[in-house]
């Protein structure tokens, strides 16, 4: 990821250049699918949002915030059906396998982020029950 930062460019670098044409067949299938045509978008714009969503997401879910679990989330959610397009190919292609490895990865790490997103309200709801019970005082033991 920070090779494809630092090769940002005026064009998005080619991070842009593997994407756009992703990104225009995904545009494509939907438009169809929904009916509606979709706006253009500027593919330097898509590549800096990914790389602001994993840059900030991945920060904050470093130091334990949950927001940052959410945008990870959200950017593995949105992003990864785009970038690893298995279904764009058949079984009998190289492509087909690396791809669909890539986006079995990503579901796991989907799966991860939510036990985190999980356990991270478990936890907050969890104390502030016990913080509403009554504390017992200790029995005094018979001698």
């Amino acid at each position: 990821m920070i090779m494809r930062f630092n090769d940002f460019g005026a064009d998005g670098g080619p991070a842009a250049k593997e994407l756009a044409p992703k990104l225009g067949l995904a545009k494509s299938h939907l438009s169809s699918r929904l009916g509606v045509a979709l706006p253009d978008i500027e593919v330097k714009q898509v590549v800096s949002a990914i790389v602001a969503l994993k840059g900030l997401g991945g920060l904050l879910f470093v130091v334990g915030n949950i927001f940052g679990a959410y945008l990870l989330a959200f950017y593995l959610v949105v992003v990864s059906p785009i970038l690893y397009d298995f279904y764009n190919y058949g079984p009998e292609d190289r492509q087909f396998s690396l791809l669909l490895t890539e986006f079995l990865q990503s579901v796991a790490l989907l799966g991860a982020l939510l036990f985190f997103i999980g356990m991270k309200n478990s936890r907050t709801t969890s104390s502030s029950k016990s913080s509403n019970l009554k504390k017992r005082t200790p029995k005094p033991k018979a001698a």
